[in-house]
This record gives C-alpha cells, structure tokens and sequence, in this order.
C-alpha cells in the first residue's frame, strides 16, 4: 500500500468527539481528513458546514479534503476555502461548468477534484480530465455512510488509471464508498492513489500500514 493516501471520512466518526477522531486518523497513518458536505437536496442528508470546518481546522495539520455533495457547488466554494479546505471536490452532475470550476478552485492556491456517482460513466468528464488535480469514483451512491461497495464501479478506475497513463494526464484517482479489508485489495489493484474509508476506519478494521 506504499504510495496511497488514506482519507477518513468524518462522516463515520463520533461528531460528538470530533477533536478525537482527527487524533485518530493522525495515528493510523491518515494523509488527508475527507469532509462530507451535504445539503439535503443533492443528496438526502444534510451533514455539516463551514462552521464546523473552520472550529476544527487549527486541531490538524493534514489537509482537509472537503467534498461537497450539493447543488450549485460554485455558490460554495470561496466559504469553504476561507473555512480551510486544502481540496475541494464537487460533482460533475451537480455543476454545468465544471472546466470553469476546475479553474477556479485552482486560481485560488486549491487542489480540485470532480466526483462522479456511480451511474455516470468516466466518458461524461473525458473534456476535463487533464484540468482535474483529483478524480473521485463513487462506488456507492452518495449521501449514507456503510454502504456495500458496487463492483462495477471499479473498472472505472481502472479506466482512469489506462487513460491516465496513455495521456499524461496527472490526477490523483479518489474512491470512496464501501472499502474495507475485503474490498481495498480490488481498488488498489485498480489503480487509486486516494482511499477514503469511514466506518471501516472507525471501527479499527482498516488501516494502511
């Protein structure tokens, strides 16, 4: 697993004990604090925001890896920045500029990410994958955490990986939704460099050594 950086969504942890479980993923070998916003519209559930963002960013120096799951992303975007996000990541699905986000995010000193969910095929974002500093494949539908990862979605990247090796493109390939210790083998195996787990690393059963 050399070479893979270990996100934790905090959608898993106690949010209650939030403060704890940045020191968890500081000892377990974390490389970026995954955020999942949610609006309720987007997706069903409505999660937190940049208030919440901002009390906890003094707490860690890992990079906050915000991904937002909401409508209309680019109304978003500058609040999260001031809040203290490191990388931004919308969806493809929820923005119809997403090459002039893209630009965005990064006019502003940001990593920018595009997530597609997992009926959207990787051929829908092919004009934007040279802009794109993070690709995020969905493998479960998003909005609810401990989810069964969908194994269709991993030849997605597998996809990206060939893409990304035939054309020089340099993106970082993201996955999230349903990993664990039996189904990290097949993503790593894939091609992903970023691995965001929630109830798996929360619950002690996942870990990158």
């Amino acid at each position: 697993m050399k070479n893979k950086i270990l996100a934790p969504s905090l959608l898993s942890a106690d949010f209650s004990q939030l403060a704890q479980a940045l020191k968890q993923i500081e000892l377990n070998n974390g490389g970026a604090v995954h955020i999942d916003v949610m609006d309720g519209s987007f997706v069903p559930e409505i999660t937190y925001g940049q208030p919440v963002v901002r009390s906890i960013r003094p707490l860690t120096s890992l990079p906050f890896d915000v991904h937002l799951m909401v409508e209309h992303p680019e109304t978003q975007v500058d609040s999260f920045i001031q809040a203290g996000a490191d990388w931004i990541t919308f969806h493809h699905e929820a923005c119809v500029h997403s090459h002039r986000l893209i630009q965005y995010i990064q006019s502003k000193g940001k990593k920018a990410g595009v997530a597609i969910v997992p009926s959207t095929p990787v051929s829908a974002i092919a004009e934007i994958l040279e802009y794109a500093d993070i690709i995020l494949v969905m493998t479960v539908n998003p909005g609810l955490g401990g989810q069964v990862l969908i194994p269709s979605c991993v030849k997605k990247i597998a996809e990206l990986n060939k893409l990304r090796e035939e054309r020089g493109y340099k993106y970082l390939i993201s996955v999230d939704g349903g990993i664990n210790p039996t189904t990290i083998s097949s993503v790593i195996d894939a091609g992903v460099d970023v691995i965001v787990s929630g109830s798996a690393f929360f619950s002690g059963e996942l870990k990158l050594s």
